[in-house]
């Protein structure tokens, strides 16, 4: 698990106050960072572009130019003047150094490497004209794009205003910052790298709520107990609702995953059920956690929810005030959509907003709905998952597009459910969940289009 900041200008600030180091040794090695990554990556004497602003990004390039002067062919393009001391600085040993300097782009771009240093972390504003028509010219280009610290055009949240660099991959300094890991950044900022600025980031780093999940923190459920039961392994009842395939596919997650048992609930007789699974018009009584929501409809019976077995929620359930019962209960998970989850805030009584207001700043919400249900485990899907617990925030960035498939939810909260069932706590199981939904997909081609639901349920005993 990693630390994430919003900003980090607190923490530059303790490196100059606590260790003595100037802005000058913290732009040598932001610098340095992108200059290594460069000489690992590019071949020499290709040509360079390094574009930069007029503040402290423009002057990490600045220093990156001098580094990388006589192995490259490089050219620094100048948005304006340097407004800072330290730029100037900067700006005058480069230009000691005879290095190629332009103040007008070209209108056909031929670099093999564009190095994004207009701006750095902390843009509140929209782009003007003259700097939205630069980062259209250099997205427009086939060259490897590298950005500093943050994909030029991205605010604190992760926002273009109104667009953005789109790297291939972001070199950002001294510590991960929130904005990269916003779904609606995830197509600009491509690989992400941390550099120190001098000190280790254990040093650089002080305590944050916002935490990004690593594929280490998947702890699967292997059972070491010789004597053991399938009952004391844990029991998940799936409440299967008008749209049977929904919780179909949840129960068949959660057979392949951590429980000992798992039980389709219906009044109906369902067809063609998977022998490993059993149903029950009611709960069994060895039940040990419950999963609602998918594909349930409007009729269901609302007894089930009315006992305090640890329970995983979605889909249908965000839209039904029912709901609001569950929420006053311990142990209960929550796994909304977008849309499902703006639907919860309304009922809830927190907010009225839309999509597309949420998708702009969903930790902003997350942490609205974290501060009035603090002991409720939220996990709130999309291209990154962002799991809410206690007002700290725990973000998973290795999903794919490969989830964007019917049922994919469904098999999510088979996961979370199976997890929960086999004794787990609501925040571990979800992490757990999460990080096996997310794992699944390694195998399959990148990109693929003809993956669905049952195909991930087949890779949950490759984990």
């Amino acid at each position: 698990m990693k630390k994430v900041f919003q900003t980090v200008s607190h923490l530059d600030n303790r490196c100059y106050t606590q260790y003595n180091l100037s802005e000058d040794i913290l732009m040598e090695h932001a610098g340095t960072a992108i200059k290594n990554f460069i000489f690992k990556k590019i071949k020499k004497n290709k040509k360079i572009l390094i574009v930069c602003g007029t503040g402290n990004n423009g002057a990490d390039g600045l220093v990156l130019a001098r580094l990388l002067f006589s192995r490259y062919d490089t050219t620094i393009y100048m948005s304006g003047f340097m407004k800072t001391d330290i730029g100037k600085l900067q700006a005058t040993r480069v230009a000691k150094l005879g290095a190629k300097t332009i103040d007008i782009l070209p209108k056909v771009l031929q670099f093999d490497v564009v190095v994004d240093c207009l701006f750095g972390s902390g843009l509140s504003r929209d782009l003007d004209e003259k700097q939205t028509n630069i980062l259209k010219l250099l997205n427009n280009t086939k060259a490897y794009k590298i950005a500093c610290d943050t994909p030029s055009g991205l605010d604190n949240t992760g926002r273009p205003r109104p667009m953005c660099f789109k790297a291939d991959t972001t070199i950002t300094m001294g510590a991960l910052k929130l904005s990269l890991f916003a779904d609606i950044s995830k197509d600009s900022v491509g690989k992400i790298i941390v550099s120190n600025l001098g000190v280790d980031r254990t040093i650089y780093e002080t305590d944050t709520n916002y935490y990004l999940l690593d594929k280490n923190d998947m702890k699967l459920p292997y059972r070491t107990q010789a004597n053991t039961h399938k009952v004391l392994l844990g029991h998940l009842a799936v409440v299967c609702g008008e749209r049977v395939g929904a919780g179909k596919l949840c129960a068949m997650s959660a057979m392949n995953f951590a429980c000992g048992m798992t039980t389709v609930i219906s009044t109906d007789r369902i067809a063609n059920l998977d022998d490993n699974l059993m149903q029950s018009k009611s709960l069994p009584q060895t039940t040990t956690a419950v999963a609602i929501g998918m594909g349930l409809g409007n009729n269901y019976d609302e007894t089930l929810l009315e006992n305090d077995l640890p329970k995983i929620i979605d889909a249908d359930m965000f839209y039904d005030k029912n709901i609001l019962k569950a929420l006053t209960q311990q142990n209960i998970v929550l796994t909304p959509h977008p849309k499902e989850f703006v639907s919860l805030l309304s009922l809830c009584d927190i907010c009225d907003i839309d999509t597309q207001t949420l998708q702009h700043n969903r930790v902003k919400y997350s942490k609205l709905f974290a501060d009035v249900y603090p002991h409720i485990v939220l996990l709130l899907k999309g291209a990154n998952h962002i799991i809410t617990y206690q007002n700290r925030f725990y973000i998973n960035p290795h999903g794919t597009n490969i989830l964007s498939t019917a049922g994919s939810g469904d098999v999510l909260s088979g996961l979370i459910g199976s997890s929960l069932a086999y004794g787990l706590s609501p925040f571990d199981a979800t992490v757990l969940g999460s990080l096996a939904h997310t794992s699944l997909v390694q195998k399959f081609k990148k990109g693929s289009f003809a993956v669905k639901a049952t195909d991930l349920i087949k890779r949950i005993k490759q984990l």
